[in-house]
């Protein structure tokens, strides 16, 4: 909730560039209209009250002596849902008068980063969108600035959860103001040399590598975040901004001063002020994208024949201490799968957080690797519902049949590398990857169910001493005590695959509570002889210790696989019709002349 203003607005002082038209606002706001835009989205019902991060914030700008302001503010607030999951934007970009049209610079810069950053996944890290979007726009900078650059620098604060992060290229500055002490956040690019001290070595579309500061910490109540342009900064030393800030609590009179002050010192440039306060912070530190969890009840214990919330139960197909799986029909008859805790972890703080973390992050990498999600509009208990799909794991396959053969392991390893290749590309960790959790269905989809322990970066917390997965599936440096990673995935990816084609771990079986020691991996063609050079050593560098000597990323992996089948088919000899068809052909018409020949002799006989 920020204040002034509505719930969910976004604000520009500089306006929008020109041809873009803001939507209208909804009806009831509070917003001016003018030069404001709006950025709602629908968020459920609640049956508590969650407090949000509360924030105050003021702003001003000013031409100055020159006949154009070419400075642009930007603050988006969104609404609840949008600002639990990507946070509220304040921004600050200075164009540079050198350029073809520094203000078009600044003012498209502010469109596209408010717009583009909050299309981005949720389950991105802060810097990862912003720094996504920003490179994206650095090269739209490069290409329409006719043959003058576009330039112009920026200063972005996204305050998310009980965190705050900063991007920043250029000269314009951030601050951090406690209510008694000034500390600056954001560092001038610029040359330092005698003459050159507002010359810029960075800025948006000054080069084809854009490199940006990136500063991640924690918000405090009751501090204030001050972001200002050189016009301000360079006229008004920091102890006379500290005096503004001290003395006057209000503050869009704050920035007003500021900026007011900066041109009465003499500043020749435009100048902007954007103040924010941090009021109230959420009052738990869970996951951005969950803090607006429903306390649903559990649903009760439900029998086949019976009808829940519009389902139709069947049967329940499993029951654990951790979990309770029903197959449930909707209204048409199609078969789904109703997962929610069992009685026994009502009283668990975390269990339900969890339940809807996992469903969460389902919903985020939907796709053809994954199973289908319900969207449950009408949900009145804690549980989740995905599609059931016929077929068999690949765990069962195996308990049945044995090892895969090498042309159906072939078929999967390619589907499996991708659907964790689409995990990671929404900052997503699957963290137990096995046969158990991969389905090949009747429709030929290979399927990575479970996301139990799925991982966010950034969003995601573990347990103290808590190491999730399948010990025999599970790194070697998580042992250690690493941070969540690609890598990991990566490394159960291969035991996963290693397994299914010899039956046997590249380490040995490890148990639960084990500390093993890795050494050297067996080398799959121990048990497989018939398998490819090139696919062993795929597999070994998956599978290695180290996690720098693995695969990067899981699409390094797939091209890997690729080439080394296409390496693969044209080391086989290829038919001799192919490799010397004028030779086939002529000895084909030479034995047909023979054969005619010999006819001839054998009439010419009986006659």
């Amino acid at each position: 909730m920020c204040s002034p203003g509505s719930a969910c607005m976004a604000s520009s002082v500089a306006g929008a560039p020109p041809g873009v038209r803001p939507p209208s606002p909804p009806r009831g706001s509070d917003a001016d209209a003018a030069g404001r835009d709006y950025c709602c989205a629908a968020v459920p019902s609640l049956s508590r009250t969650i407090m949000p991060l509360r924030l105050s914030y003021g702003e001003a700008s000013a031409a100055g002596p020159r006949p154009e302001n070419q400075d642009a503010l930007r603050i988006v607030t969104p609404a609840p849902a949008l600002a639990t999951g990507k946070g509220y934007l304040f921004a600050l970009a200075d164009g540079v008068s050198q350029c073809a049209d520094g203000g078009l610079a600044a003012r498209a810069t502010l469109q596209a980063l408010a717009f583009d950053y909050y299309a981005t996944p949720e389950t991105w890290a802060v810097a990862q969108s912003l720094d996504r979007v920003l490179v994206a726009h650095n090269r739209w900078l490069q290409a329409n600035g006719g043959n003058q650059p576009l330039l112009t620098t920026l200063t972005a604060l996204v305050l998310r959860g009980r965190r705050f992060t900063l991007a920043h290229v250029g000269d314009c500055r951030a601050y951090r103001w406690n209510g008694a002490e000034l500390e600056r956040l954001s560092e001038d690019h610029v040359w330092e040399q005698s003459g050159m001290q507002h010359v810029l070595k960075r800025a948006l579309g000054l080069d084809q590598h854009l490199v940006m500061d990136y500063l991640d910490g924690e918000l405090q109540e009751g501090e204030s975040y001050l972001l200002l342009s050189d016009g301000v900064w360079s006229c008004v030393p920091e102890r006379d901004i500290a005096h503004i800030l001290h003395d006057q609590p209000d503050l869009g009179a704050a920035a007003r001063a500021l900026v007011s002050l900066a041109h009465q010192s003499g500043s020749q440039d435009n100048a902007s002020a954007l103040l924010l306060r941090v009021d109230a912070l959420p009052e738990a530190v869970l996951a951005d994208t969950l803090a607006q969890l429903d306390h649903w009840p559990l649903p009760p214990k439900l029998r086949a024949g019976q009808t829940f919330e519009g389902w139709q139960v069947t049967a329940l197909l499993h029951e654990s201490r951790q979990s309770l799986i029903y197959r449930v029909l909707d209204g048409q008859g199609q078969p789904w799968l109703l997962k929610t805790l069992p009685p026994s972890r009502q009283d668990e703080l975390d269990a339900g957080p969890a339940l809807l973390q996992e469903e969460w992050f389902m919903r985020r990498v939907a796709g053809r690797h994954f199973a289908e999600l319900h969207p449950l509009p009408q949900r009145q208990h804690l549980y989740y519902v995905q599609r059931e799909y016929p077929g068999c794991t690949l765990a069962r396959r195996f308990a049945e049949e044995g090892p895969l053969p090498l042309t159906d392991l072939l078929q999967i390893a390619p589907r499996l590398i991708r659907a964790v290749g689409m995990l990671h590309r929404r900052n997503i960790l699957h963290r137990d990857i096995k046969p158990e959790n991969l389905l090949l269905g009747e429709d030929g989809e290979l399927r990575l169910l479970d996301f139990g322990l799925a991982f966010c970066p950034g969003l995601s917390r573990d347990l103290p001493n808590h190491l999730p997965g399948t010990p025999s599936f599970i790194a070697p440096e998580a042992f250690a005590g690493a941070e969540p990673s690609p890598a990991q995935d990566l490394y159960a990816t291969g035991v996963t695959l290693y397994y299914l084609l010899t039956g046997h771990y590249p380490y040995g079986e490890i148990e639960a509570f084990q500390r093993p020691r890795f050494g050297q991996p067996t080398a799959a063609s121990r048990y497989r002889p018939d398998l490819p050079s090139w696919l062993e050593e795929s597999l070994s560098r998956a599978v290695a210790v180290d996690p720098r000597q693995r695969f990067e990323t899981a699409e390094q992996w797939l091209l890997e696989l690729e080439q080394g089948e296409q390496r693969s088919a044209s080391l086989q000899p290829r038919p001799l019709l192919e490799r010397e068809p004028l030779k086939v052909w002529r000895g084909m018409a030479l034995l047909s002349l023979l054969l005619n020949l010999l006819l001839v002799v054998l009439l010419m006989k009986s006659a």
